[in-house]
């Protein structure tokens, strides 16, 4: 059974709809308040803090996907060039490294106006979406902090297909 036959969405609160998806993923979550709920999701190479909060005054379902991540002070031009390659190849969603928090962020706006109501399997693919593009291009943001590889170089490995695992 699809999570739009389970439940219908048209009479549902944003956040309500994200809290069913939840439970249904069995996600740990916290709903923060009627309009925010946070989440952990475990992925391959780490737990991604996932807040989505509904913003009523431009009717818009915000997504926040952050990691910890603390590149050295001497690779953050490198970081950035690689923030902006990988925003060049994204069509959803942006990421941002916030330095005072020390957070990589993964941003997305789903924008819901004129009384327009989300589906269970949009905002299922839109965390989908978030943590797919964490997990896609954490290995090339490490290699530009840690491993001290040129931008263009450390893309290759969020680009390339993977078949199988090590």
């Amino acid at each position: 059974m699809s999570l739009s036959e389970q439940l219908n969405t048209d009479d549902l609160h944003p956040i309500d709809i994200v809290e069913h998806i939840a439970e249904y993923r069995d996600w740990d979550f916290d709903r923060v308040g009627d309009d925010q709920i946070a989440m952990a999701i475990e992925g391959q190479w780490r737990t991604y803090s996932i807040t989505l909060a509904w913003m009523p005054h431009d009717e818009t379902l915000r997504l926040i996907c952050t990691f910890e991540m603390e590149p050295p002070a001497h690779r953050m031009a490198a970081l950035h060039d690689i923030l902006n390659r990988t925003n060049d190849a994204l069509w959803a969603g942006a990421f941002t490294y916030w330095a005072e928090q020390r957070l990589m962020v993964y941003r997305y706006g789903l924008v819901l106006a004129g009384g327009m109501h989300a589906s269970a399997e949009q905002i299922d693919r839109m965390i989908a979406a978030a943590v797919g593009a964490a997990e896609r291009y954490y290995p090339a943001f490490q290699l530009v902090a840690w491993g001290d590889r040129a931008p263009e170089e450390a893309l290759k490995v969020a680009i390339a297909e993977a078949y199988g695992r090590a």
